[in-house]
């Protein structure tokens, strides 16, 4: 006779995770927390659910880091889309935490959900630096075009210029204004 497989749901938080495992019939067999880091729910899945088929957990700040984390411990971890999961947890009266890891447990015991598909971490990295190179870039656009409107209402108009003259051309604009001047000196 083969082990009763065991099914695990995790409602991930900065801090804690609540945890879950139910068995083949729904039954729950463990309800819990840990620290939300890989080696706790490592631990807490390989104590309390020996037997797991899939361990889920939603997507979230966390579960990308948890996901590869969990996946290099061999754990069975599945991300499931939150939009997805949130629809199935809507129909629980007693909105919890721990009540969310249970009916994840239930959801990935079922099959009722979404299974996201997780970039790699390379890929999450290179998405990361487009996009604070992107941040940068609009920042200092929006600096540069509030400095050159404020300008403007004092009727200093900068002259277009390339990037990098751009704090030559915007010094030469202030420097015969005393109260200006000051700033300047800052930039």
């Amino acid at each position: 006779m083969h082990p009763m497989a065991q099914y695990v749901g995790l409602d991930v938080s900065l801090e804690e995770t609540k945890a879950c495992v139910v068995d083949e019939t729904g039954q729950t067999l463990w309800r819990g927390c840990c620290a939300s880091t890989p080696d706790e729910i490592e631990k807490l899945v390989c104590k309390h659910a020996p037997n797991a088929m899939r361990v889920g957990l939603e997507t979230g700040m966390l579960s990308v880091w948890l996901f590869h984390e969990l996946k290099k411990r061999r754990v069975p971890i599945i991300c499931i889309d939150a939009r997805h999961a949130k629809a199935a947890l809507s129909l629980q009266i007693n909105k919890t935490d721990a009540n969310d890891a249970q009916g994840i447990a239930q959801v990935v015991r079922v099959g009722w959900y979404r299974q996201v598909l997780v970039m790699s971490m390379d890929t999450y990295a290179i998405r990361a630096m487009i996009s604070a190179r992107a941040q940068l870039v609009s920042t200092a656009l929006k600096i540069k075009n509030t400095v050159r409107g404020l300008l403007k209402t004092l009727g200093l108009i900068l002259k277009i210029g390339s990037q990098r003259r751009y704090i030559q051309i915007a010094r030469s604009a202030i420097q015969d204004n005393p109260v200006l001047l000051p700033l300047s000196n800052q930039c």
